[in-house]
């Protein structure tokens, strides 16, 4: 059994991470970091300490009606992105330890072929 960097949880919900194949399992979120636990292999696991967390990636659709997925984004190892039964729980309990101003909405679809336009047009000259 894997040892919680928590000592006090504030929320737990189940949710899926996806990593290269999707995992099902369980988000616990605590004083200490955020936690990722597999619901069936215990040796799959998460774990975030909030010093670690640079941004959390929100993908926000219907003007903020649903939350499809989100993204913790760390300073040293990458992306992770999860996907959560209740996501606005989720994200309101990561906000009393994340900064506000960190946690960020992902680009539209729009805006990503907006960007990818621009750079095509840019490489010519």
């Amino acid at each position: 059994m894997v040892q919680s960097i928590n000592t006090k949880v504030d929320l737990t919900e189940d949710a899926t991470a996806f990593t290269g194949l999707t995992d099902y399992g369980k988000i616990m979120i605590g004083d200490k970091g955020f936690e990722f636990f597999n619901s069936r292999d215990v040796r799959k696991f998460i774990q975030i300490p909030w010093e670690e967390v640079d941004q959390v990636i929100v993908s926000v659709m219907l003007k903020g009606r649903w939350i499809p997925r989100f993204a913790i984004k760390t300073k040293r190892n990458g992306t992770y992105t999860f996907s959560a039964k209740k996501p606005k729980l989720v994200l309101r309990a990561i906000r009393v330890y994340v900064d506000p101003a960190n946690m960020v909405p992902s680009q539209s679809f729009f805006d990503v072929i907006k960007r990818a336009f621009r750079s095509k047009f840019k490489k010519k000259k």
